[in-house]
């Protein structure tokens, strides 16, 4: 879908929700996503919806949590609750136990699993949007930039509403170096990092980071430059925060607010300071 059909779109579904009966919120727990039969992925290969009842056409923000990728557990952020949309947080495999490349195609199969059943739970599949913190923004930078593994799921990585990652790291990520035996202020770029896969047609990408001087590894200055790179590759919809005074887990409360801003200009919804 190109640039002017998207916003088109977007402009045609006007609104957050669609209510009828309304009687609050609801979260399902430990739903499986997966086709995988190993253990390990029966164990953790599962997602957790928050949804709003009696409502349907909801936006729907899948957020995959931060932790280096090799720790962490998915969780419903408190500031995605009672917003009029569906929250999904979504549990992957972690590092040493697999690669990259396996957490990476956890990542796609449980995106692709919502294009097919959030309608279920009042989502809209035209209003998703894919954000994380830290391991999970880089989990949503790749879902982006390298179509190849949504494609692997019959999922067109453009299908994608809008991109949000929080601190994300745009080169190889460190945990991947660290694999990889190299050190984490040894940058590399290679077909692990966002950067690799820079192109000028994919969905709008939001970029949110704390100060500078206070990110973790130099976060700031990798997204400054995949910010630069998309939009001389021609993309005119990415869009770069720094959030000054903030540091690499401070920044993730006021992200929220950029995420929440950017999601209601992309459905054509007022919004105020």
């Amino acid at each position: 879908m190109n640039r002017i059909s998207r916003i088109v779109l977007l402009l045609i579904l006007g609104t957050l929700c669609v209510t009828t009966s309304a009687q609050g919120y609801l979260q399902v727990n430990d739903i499986s996503y997966t086709h995988k039969t190993d253990a390990y992925s029966l164990e953790r290969l599962k997602l957790d919806v928050y949804h709003p009842t009696g409502a349907t056409d909801c936006p729907v923000v899948v957020w995959f949590h931060g932790g280096g990728l090799e720790g962490g557990n998915k969780e419903i952020p408190a500031l995605l609750r009672e917003k009029d949309l569906v929250a999904v947080g979504v549990n992957y495999r972690l590092l040493p136990r697999v690669t990259v490349r396996e957490i990476l195609d956890d990542a796609a199969e449980a995106v692709a699993w919502v294009f097919r059943h959030i309608a279920e739970y009042g989502g809209d599949p035209r209003k998703i949007v894919v954000s994380g913190h830290s391991a999970g923004g880089y989990i949503s930078m790749m879902l982006c930039l390298d179509k190849s593994w949504l494609a692997a799921y019959n999922t067109d990585a453009d299908s994608v509403m809008m991109y949000v990652p929080f601190s994300g790291q745009a080169i190889t990520h460190f945990n991947v170096r660290k694999m990889q035996g190299i050190p984490p202020l040894q940058a590399t770029i290679d077909e692990y990092a966002p950067l690799y896969w820079v192109r000028g047609d994919c969905p709008p990408m939001v970029l949110v980071c704390g100060d500078r001087e206070l990110e973790l590894y130099g976060r700031y200055d990798e997204n400054q430059y995949l910010a630069r790179m998309m939009k001389l590759a021609g993309h005119q919809q990415t869009y770069l925060y720094e959030i000054d005074g903030h540091g690499h887990n401070g920044m993730i409360e006021p992200g929220f607010h950029i995420l929440e801003t950017h999601l209601k200009q992309m459905l054509g919804i007022p919004t105020y300071p």
